[in-house]
């Protein structure tokens, strides 16, 4: 299994617009330690599958995430600069949501990406 969270988290706090819009490194997997911190982004894998395959072997995996961006008023800013650096991670947008959150009254933006990944030769 490949694992690209380390990589996907790197590549978003290397970010200096969007680490800026955030006021700081303000992205955690699965949930925020501090829950009142806004700006902030979660992520979490939804999905790491063997993709192809040859030889009786697989040869790739097909990784999809979400991201979220949560914040106290709308931050279409944050969710541009989270897609800017995930495309030069090399993944693709596939969906994405403007969510309001009314209990909380808090803006949420999910959007999920997906990529494909080779395997190296061992």
């Amino acid at each position: 299994m490949i694992n690209l969270k380390p990589k996907i988290v790197q590549a978003l706090e290397s970010n200096q617009v969007l680490v800026s819009l955030l006021g700081g490194k303000r992205i955690y997997p699965l949930k925020a330690p501090r829950p009142n911190e806004f700006p902030r982004i979660t992520f979490f894998e939804l999905n790491n599958a063997d993709d192809q395959y040859a030889d009786d072997a697989a040869i790739s995996s097909e990784i999809r995430v979400q991201i979220d961006v949560w914040a106290k008023t709308p931050s279409s800013e944050v969710s541009q600069e989270v897609a800017r650096t995930m495309k030069e991670l090399g993944f693709q947008r596939y969906s994405a949501q403007d969510l309001y959150e009314e209990d909380t009254e808090i803006f949420h933006k999910g959007m999920r990406y997906k990529t494909t990944v080779v395997h190296e030769e061992e």
